[in-house]
């Protein structure tokens, strides 16, 4: 029997690969004698770069940048297992993470330490570079990963507008002669789970500006800059992106990249999976284990575990989901690929007790899904 466990992290409690090792363990307790395959996965937010260099056998690399609010942190990227791929996350440079909670201030929050990062991976003379957006504490359209890059954003007097996304109400003209020209040699594949405009009621401020702790008298300050950002910018450069899927994306993030680099916004979960050679490691495989945090409605959008379910079923490969907890929707996976859902705590839990005994917990819950597939079998079934 050959199995390929392949789980997102379980946010604030395992790493995709920690997860992966804990579903194996409670696999092997059960049928010993299987080959089990274990590839780490994500969809492009926090844990890409543990993901993707756990994947592929890639190797860290690290890079002190600047913060969401200036100060400096360590940031880890990488370089995938085939020594010519370098991966990053905007949540490692620009992670809303890094902020603690009573500083936290969307509204002034840069991305530039994620342009840091880009020009580390050119430093290192890497031209294919992945980029995993998500996860990230600022809402500045992006314009802070440009300035890293190069871009002069100024206002009516020929002044550098500050960083974050209110002062780009001030913005009056972008200047892009100073850009990387490195730029021009590079493939970059940003990988993303959303699919949002950059502005709007579907776009970064209306929708994620909430979750970075944006009051609701603070949104609509936010996204009549991020207008004008893309007023501004679509006249300067000539590309209107603003309404692009994904253009939303880590702040608005994915708009900059569009705008001033040769980026493509792909599902992070397909571009994460290519880079990983899933659909070849799935050969031969008898069963397909996934999981998360949580598994609900946004899973049908994009996520790691859509992903995984669909590419086992390409190759009509029956697939366990195990997941921290089931929401609303979360049948809706059946649709897509997913033979049982089923969640790791054996009964009504803490939260904070599961997140704490994550790892022997989901073990177990690995191990019950082993023991009624071992059960089908017996019986003849599937």
């Amino acid at each position: 029997m050959r199995v390929l466990v392949a789980p997102d992290s379980f946010k604030g409690s395992l790493t995709a690969a920690e997860a992966a090792g804990a579903m194996a363990r409670g696999l092997r307790s059960v049928f010993p004698e299987a080959e089990i395959l274990e590839i780490p996965v994500a969809d492009g937010g926090e844990g890409t770069v543990a993901a993707m260099l756990a994947a592929t056998g890639g190797t860290p690399r690290r890079a002190r940048v600047r913060g969401p609010l200036g100060d400096p942190v360590e940031a880890v990227w990488g370089v995938l297992g085939d020594g010519r791929t370098a991966v990053i996350e905007a949540a490692a440079a620009s992670g809303l993470g890094l902020v603690p909670e009573a500083r936290r201030d969307p509204r002034m929050a840069s991305t530039f330490g994620t342009g840091e990062l880009v020009k580390a991976a050119l430093d290192a003379g890497f031209r294919r570079i992945l980029l995993g957006l998500g996860g990230t504490g600022a809402n500045d359209g992006g314009a802070g990963c440009a300035r890293a890059l190069g871009v002069r954003f100024l206002d009516a007097e020929g002044r550098a507008v500050p960083e974050g996304g209110v002062p780009l109400a001030r913005l009056a003209r972008v200047e892009t002669s100073g850009l990387d020209p490195r730029l021009r040699e590079a493939e970059i594949l940003v990988a993303s789970d959303v699919d949002s405009p950059l502005c709007g009621p579907r776009g970064a401020t209306a929708v994620f500006g909430p979750q970075k702790g944006l009051a609701p008298e603070d949104l609509p300050e936010l996204d009549a800059a991020l207008g004008n950002l893309a007023r501004i910018v679509s006249r300067d450069t000539g590309r209107d992106v603003a309404t692009h899927p994904g253009a939303g994306a880590a702040g608005g993030l994915g708009a900059a990249l569009l705008w001033f680099t040769p980026a493509m916004i792909r599902p992070g979960v397909e571009v994460l999976l290519e880079a990983a050679a899933f659909e070849a490691r799935l050969q031969g495989v008898d069963l397909v284990v996934t999981g998360e945090g949580r598994t609900d409605a946004q899973t049908s959008l994009g996520k790691a575990p859509l992903g995984v379910a669909a590419a086992a079923r390409r190759r009509r490969i029956p697939v366990v989901c195990l997941s921290g907890g089931l929401g609303e929707g979360s049948e809706g996976l059946l649709a897509f690929g997913v033979t049982a859902l089923a969640s790791v705590p054996p009964g009504p839990m803490d939260l904070a007790a599961c997140m704490a005994d994550a790892a022997p917990l989901l073990e177990a819950a690995a191990r019950r899904a082993a023991r009624l597939v071992r059960l089908g079998m017996a019986l003849g079934i599937g």
